[in-house]
């Protein structure tokens, strides 16, 4: 990808970093450790961001 990015697209790229986060700990306490991952969580690989 180009250093210089567009400025929508750079929002976008912040907002699903913002996103991949884990799940929050109480929630993983709460569940007894069944939910890890947050539902939005993704790779940064495996998985692109929609436009």
């Amino acid at each position: 990808m180009a250093r210089n990015k567009p400025f929508p697209k750079k929002k976008r790229l912040i907002k699903a970093g913002r996103r991949t986060r884990r799940a929050p700990m109480w929630v993983i306490v709460k569940t007894r450790g069944k939910i890890r991952a947050s539902m939005k969580q993704r790779h940064w690989r495996r998985q692109r961001i929609k436009p």
